[in-house]
């Protein structure tokens, strides 16, 4: 040994990093931030793939013929609607967050084989209706931009939407949010481009905000425009996109840092989805109120053009076109988990594509009016949001599985008055339907 060269102490070099990393831990479950990997920026992005399932086509047709046929009238459905999916998206990234586990998972360790598989199947309906309306959705968007066939279209769309859900998982997972969200942008862009052509006049949108109907087919298209904006699929996923965010990277932050990162994701997510919404009942309730053909989002498109101009009805036509494939690959991908988590079945995406997109397919051949069947899916997918939302806020509730994070009774209290609209409204849309008044 050298004289004078320092000694090193292996023993003290071990307790030091012991006690580092004691303090690394210590500083995590404090919440407090560790690294710049760690900041905000990096936990944004779940709740903007779950907002796709807010604008997709079935929110088009719905929106735009609300619009047109009532014009203001039930812009205080979207609000509402948009309050009450900013609460439940967040319920179920908090449920995944805190528990690890999606929504499926949890009620497929609570369930019976029996009850995991019925419950498995009114979720496959609905997973079929959203399918529908999305498929339906590009079918019409390709007619509109080059004249398709409409099978041929939608047949398209199933193929450049598997390609989608091939980056979806694994490694490539932060690829396929970036895509979802980029087509976001470009349906933002699409469908509130007619707006700054012909401004609104922001007294009548106020006057919209007043809740009332105007007969039994208001219900009905209040409570597709529901059907449209929470989706229960979204809720399901929600609570797995949380844990899939962070599935390949080194570091994962604190619970009380995911929540924090949460709440702004989905506020922002779904401040953005809800602007887009209110924005197509806005243009359509100004631009196509009173006028004929606009039943129909081909008609909605043609008027337009003609009102607005052909630029402005191709940029509606590219917003609905990237609607379609967005939402219809986070469908599949929210179908896959819960089959995955009901069922224990770990099935191929592709096959969870064809389960889904051959039903539209068969639609889409047989079907005169396309959008009076996407109109119909959305008052489906009405029916099925109870069955996703009431067991979220029992969940959420339930200490057993929340720890300290469960909900308190006043936030409980909120939730279960946002169960209760819910379900009102669907008896309500049961009973008009049944009596042939809606």
């Amino acid at each position: 040994m050298v004289s004078g060269e320092p000694v090193v102490d292996i023993d003290t070099v071990a307790e030091a990093a012991v006690a580092d990393q004691d303090v690394a831990i210590a500083r995590k479950d404090s919440g407090k931030p560790e690294k710049p990997i760690h900041a905000l920026a990096s936990m944004l992005g779940p709740a903007f793939i779950a907002a796709v399932a807010y604008v997709d086509p079935g929110n088009v047709a719905a929106n735009l013929t609300s619009g047109a046929q009532y014009g203001y009238l039930l812009v205080w459905v979207l609000v509402l609607a948009n309050c009450m999916a900013v609460l439940i998206q967040y319920q179920a990234s908090k449920l995944g967050i805190v528990t690890g586990k999606s929504l499926p998972q949890i009620l497929g360790e609570r369930m019976g084989s029996a009850g995991s598989f019925l419950f498995f199947a009114q979720a496959e309906v609905i997973a079929i209706a959203t399918d529908l309306a999305e498929v339906i959705g590009g079918a019409i968007a390709l007619n509109l931009l080059f004249g398709l066939p409409l099978l041929v279209g939608g047949l398209i769309i199933g193929a450049v939407s598997t390609v989608l859900l091939l980056f979806q998982g694994g490694k490539t997972h932060k690829i396929f949010e970036r895509l979802v969200i980029g087509l976001l942008l470009v349906i933002t862009f699409g469908f509130i481009a007619g707006l700054f052509m012909d401004p609104p006049n922001p007294l009548k949108v106020a006057e919209g905000l007043i809740p009332r109907f105007n007969g039994g087919a208001s219900v009905l298209m209040a409570a597709s425009m529901l059907g449209a904006t929470v989706m229960p699929h979204a809720i399901y996923l929600h609570s797995t996109l949380v844990n899939d965010h962070y599935a390949h990277k080194a570091h994962k932050p604190s619970i009380k840092e995911m929540l924090h990162g949460s709440r702004i994701d989905v506020v922002w997510a779904l401040a953005l989805a809800g602007s887009v919404n209110i924005a197509l009942l806005v243009l359509a309730a100004n631009s196509l109120h009173g006028m004929g053909g606009t039943d129909t989002i081909e008609g909605a498109q043609h008027t337009i053009s003609q009102v607005l101009g052909p630029t402005v009805g191709t940029v509606f036509s590219i917003g609905l076109l990237a609607s379609s494939l967005s939402s219809t690959s986070v469908g599949t991908y929210a179908g896959s988990e819960i089959m995955k988590g009901l069922l224990h079945w770990n099935v191929p995406m592709w096959a969870c594509r064809i389960t889904t997109l051959v039903p539209a397919l068969v639609v889409l051949a047989l079907t005169s009016n396309p959008t009076e069947a996407l109109i119909i899916g959305q008052v489906v997918l009405s029916i099925g949001i109870p069955f996703a939302v009431i067991p979220l806020m029992r969940y959420t509730h339930n200490k057993q599985i929340m720890g300290k994070y469960v909900d308190g009774p006043v936030k409980h209290a909120i939730c279960l008055l946002v169960v209760a609209v819910i379900i009102a409204l669907n008896l309500v849309l049961i009973v008009l339907t049944l009596m042939g008044k809606a």
